[in-house]
């Protein structure tokens, strides 16, 4: 490689790129990106995050065990591609959803474990929140204000209410915790991209973007603002939080100590990233990301999504003064039934499950619940449990296999509908990413379901792309949107199913749709308090 040219301050250019990470729930990923997008080096098997359950329902994460996978796998990829640190033009990041800490801003060190986004320790806090009276008064008053102003904003304040998968209550209760770091004010609150900023700049930046932020219900997505309102309401001081500034960003630079040079870091975004690396960056694209969670996003435009039936309005990402906004839907348990299903001997490799599925016609009566973590939009219900039913003594195990990746492409419909139904925007085009979505058996039901054509990309990080992509527009190493269009590659189209085998938008499939709805309603409610 010496032969392509001197270090960045030598006398000659050589060909640099960009570096970007994937900090997801199970996993952080690495790639090194080229001018044609291509991964040029890789890292994601030196470390798998370790996920800990130190209580029924909590999930945390060790913060020195992630900075280590990130460090460890940032080098891995640079090395994996024959290159040098000091090629890398520019650092992008991408981390799973609301998930996070709070830790002294003088020291550096951690209150306490990442708590991420599955964990339900605020689950009791959400529903005495939502029942409350101050609740009912703050919606009250907010549907005055709306039908006075017709402001939508003051919609969707009439709208409001806690989950325990938003960071707000979850750090309610942590912040109950650290009584004295508040007081004296020593305490700093980040989501992973924050911690990892602050970090790689040994302290020096407390900041995070819109589209991280938007994701932890404190902030207004119609103000582009910490919300005054839910801060002052939750009491969390306004001093703890980050400084929010646009995805494509020069947000700081590591310091040289760590990687040997200094590398400007230029994006960090929330796993819309993937939306970005999926290119949909027209009113109605669609974007299904099925991981350990699945995360289906409608470009909604310049205007946030206003929902009744839990959809998130989010902040896709903002470059420049453009912002585009996002509905989105999310089911928790994706890749992580599946995951429970291995560990449970029910398969061996997760390669072998679209064939199992496909050895029987259906699942023989039984129907699978994917609420580990508790259901989300359209239900709502954090207090409902994971479940078969209809087991009976012919059930094998590969009626129960074929029972759990349907029960994903049921909630992938579920979910869809309710983005057709609220935001009524035609739709125009769906691309699939992320782990599961190599399951052909999960894609090929979705699309015969939705009665859409899904694309699915040449290869799945598509959050790490997206964050390269940003990052490089950023540079100018790309020039502009309708150059990354020409870079994106699709491995294969899923078509719905038609007349000829008897499918019409999922008919054969209405009356198992309709007893799997009925399962779960059988499985909500299942820890409320007596």
């Amino acid at each position: 490689m010496e032969s392509m040219g001197t270090q960045r301050n030598g006398f000659s250019k050589r060909e640099t790129f960009i570096l970007s990470v994937d900090v997801g729930t199970t996993s952080i990923r690495c790639h090194v990106y080229d001018k044609s997008a291509g991964i040029r080096g890789s890292s994601a098997s030196l470390l798998q995050v370790s996920l800990l359950y130190p209580q029924p329902g909590w999930v945390e994460i060790e913060p020195e065990d992630l900075w280590k996978g990130f460090l460890t796998v940032v080098k891995g990829a640079v090395q994996d591609a024959g290159l040098q640190m000091c090629q890398m033009e520019s650092l992008g990041i991408s981390t799973q959803r609301a998930t996070f800490m709070t830790w002294d801003r003088n020291t550096g060190k951690p209150f306490h474990n990442f708590i991420t986004w599955q964990d339900l320790r605020a689950a009791e806090l959400a529903r005495s929140w939502n029942e409350s009276c101050t609740m009912k008064t703050v919606h009250g008053v907010m549907k005055t204000l709306h039908f006075l102003t017709r402001q939508k904003r003051f919609l969707a304040a009439s709208l409001v209410v806690f989950t325990a998968q938003h960071a707000s209550l979850r750090l309610v209760w942590a912040l109950k915790n650290i009584p004295q770091a508040v007081e004296d004010g020593s305490c700093y609150f980040g989501t992973i991209d924050t911690w990892l900023l602050y970090k790689l700049t040994k302290g020096l930046v407390h900041a995070t973007d819109y589209s991280n932020a938007s994701a932890t219900a404190i902030f207004d997505s119609y103000q582009m603002c910490w919300s005054g309102f839910i801060c002052s309401l939750l009491s969390i001081p306004l001093s703890i939080l980050p400084r929010v500034q646009n995805t494509s960003h020069k947000f700081g630079t590591c310091d040289p100590s760590i990687f040997g040079v200094p590398i400007p870091i230029m994006s960090m975004a929330d796993q819309q990233a993937a939306m970005f690396g999926e290119c949909c960056f027209d009113i109605g694209d669609v974007k299904i990301t099925m991981g350990t969670g699945t995360f289906m996003d409608l470009n909604t435009g310049n205007k946030p999504h206003t929902s009744v039936a839990g959809l998130y309005p989010l902040v896709g990402w903002k470059i420049g003064a453009d912002v585009v906004y996002l509905a989105e839907g999310n089911a928790a348990g994706t890749g992580s039934a599946i995951k429970w299903a291995q560990d449970l001997e029910l398969f061996s490799d997760v390669r072998e499950t679209e064939a199992i599925a496909s050895s029987v016609e259906d699942s023989d009566g039984v129907y699978f619940v994917p609420s580990f973590s508790g259901l989300q939009a359209p239900l709502n219900d954090p207090k409902a449990c994971a479940s078969f039913m209809g087991l009976k003594p012919s059930t094998t195990k590969r009626h129960l296999v074929r029972a759990i990746l349907e029960s994903i492409a049921f909630r992938n419909k579920q979910l869809f509908e309710v983005m057709l139904r609220e935001t009524r925007i035609p739709i125009t085009k769906i691309r699939a990413d992320g782990g599961v979505c190599t399951n052909n058996f999960i894609m090929q039901l979705t699309a015969d379901l939705l009665g859409r054509k899904i694309e699915r990309p040449s290869h799945f990080d598509m959050s790490c792309l997206g964050a390269a992509f940003v990052a490089g527009l950023g540079t100018g190493y790309w020039r502009n949107q309708e150059e990354l269009k020409k870079l994106l590659s699709t491995d294969q189209h899923f078509l719905p199913r038609r007349s000829k085998a008897g499918w019409d938008k999922g008919c054969p499939y209405r009356g198992v749709l309709q007893s799997w709805e009925r399962a779960l309603q059988r499985s909500m409610h299942w820890y409320s308090q007596p």
